[in-house]
């Protein structure tokens, strides 16, 4: 893996050259600081984009150009990122050399129509557009429920801070997709063109000054941006006393999240102590949390901690039965003292590290992998994979332990079960 970045004025381009995929994949980000109003509007404008161009005017005619490319895959989906929003284009299409030649142009060309060249007719996009992609945002909003931990996460997130942008729901809001109409959708897809920042991003066996002349070729864009706002967010004062929020649902297993704010890590913290201290805490089957919660008391059938960099805190989630909610959070709380207090072993970090470096070496064997490592060096001037790598052979039991330490429980969220199992 290779990485090069070029500032091209109002975006920059990063180049992976790999030569391990057999494939190459374009991804054009926009981002922008996230606003909770706006983000049903941003759902449906990546959607509505992908259902025709002025070029390709209908879905089936963008299917076909896609399947003329040698089964192109093309796809678009939001996400947030501390405090930003971002809508991600993405083509994926074979190399060259197993298709035929100027094929990888062609998809650039194909990607630049559906971005930049968008079905609008006197400032307006097309109705019947409009209402599909509205119909299928309310379908995935209302779904949302049936995804048990999906949807503990977001309501946990929502009772830990409902102004925080950890709280928003990234597909949308019902109340919102009404308000949504084909001129406010155009004025909201021209603030995005000229407004947000725009990261390209190109994965392959590529040559770069041919990458770079499609890239300027097919993507202008006219604004250089101004100084971005901070991606990390600062977490709210915490609450002297955790909160336990419960709410019921009909199903046999119940769903435990708990939401752990992490306030004033140092660089070297954020970037490598915790994830080694998530990891020996609850970050897989050799963690303590599984082996005490899961194993040895039979208190749960799934249970984990993640740690997120850029919102400052640790989310443990469980699936257990009800009866087992007092036991378990007691459990968790005790195995989270025992880490602020050093009572693990040196095996333990070994372990860890080991795990860490895997992680590492697997993300040249993905492309999506890849350009999440560059956006993250872009977005949390983190340092390269092999710098990384040296750096975390330097964390120390004592690092960890303070690490911990800064680590607190605020929010205990139940997704309560309450249909009888025998029925």
């Amino acid at each position: 893996m290779k990485y090069t970045k070029k500032d091209l004025g109002s975006f920059n381009l990063h180049i992976i050259n790999t030569t391990k995929l057999k494939t190459v994949t374009i991804r054009v980000v926009f981002h922008t600081p996230i606003i909770k109003e706006e983000v049903t509007k941003r759902t449906i404008l990546s959607d509505i984009l992908l259902q025709s161009s002025k070029k390709y005017q209908t879905r089936r005619d963008l299917t076909i150009k896609a399947e003329e490319l040698y089964s192109a895959d093309l796809a678009t989906n939001n996400q947030r990122l501390g405090n930003y929003l971002f809508t991600c284009f993405n083509l994926q299409v074979l190399e060259d050399k197993y298709t035929e030649e100027n094929n990888l142009e062609k998809s650039i060309e194909f990607l630049s129509e559906v971005i930049l060249n968008p079905d609008i007719e006197n400032n307006k996009f097309k109705s019947d557009n409009l209402e599909f992609v509205k119909h299928n945002a309310k379908v995935v909003i209302n779904s949302q429920k049936e995804d048990r931990s999906s949807y503990s996460l977001l309501k946990a997130l929502e009772s830990f801070n409902k102004t925080s942008p950890v709280s928003i729901n990234i597909a949308g809001y019902i109340d919102d997709i009404e308000k949504v109409d084909e001129s406010n959708l155009y004025d909201t897809y021209y603030k995005m063109i000229d407004n947000d920042y725009v990261d390209i991003f190109v994965v392959g066996n590529v040559n770069n000054k041919d990458i770079l002349a499609m890239i300027k070729k097919y993507f202008k864009f006219k604004k250089i941006k101004k100084k971005k706002d901070p991606y990390i967010l600062t977490n709210k004062k915490i609450r002297k006393r955790r909160q336990s929020v419960k709410e019921s649902i009909e199903n046999s297993q119940s769903k435990l999240v708990m939401v752990c704010p992490i306030n004033k890590l140092t660089p070297f913290e954020r970037d490598y102590a915790l994830p080694i201290a998530n990891l020996i805490f609850g970050g897989g089957t050799d963690s303590k949390l599984f082996k005490e919660v899961r194993e040895k008391n039979s208190l749960c059938y799934t249970i984990k901690s993640s740690s997120s960099k850029l919102d400052n805190i640790m989310i443990i989630r469980s699936g257990i039965d009800k009866i087992n909610y007092t036991k378990t959070v007691e459990l968790i709380i005790k195995n989270l003292e025992s880490m602020k207090k050093g009572k693990f072993t040196e095996k333990d970090i070994e372990i860890a590290k080991e795990y860490y470096h895997t992680s590492l070496d697997e993300i040249e064997e993905s492309d999506s992998k890849m350009i999440n490592e560059v956006l993250q060096e872009e977005i949390l001037n983190t340092s390269p994979i092999k710098e990384r790598l040296e750096q975390i052979k330097k964390v120390k039991r004592q690092d960890i332990v303070k690490v911990c330490k800064k680590i607190s429980i605020d929010t205990v969220f139940l997704l309560e079960g309450v249909k009888d199992e025998e029925n």
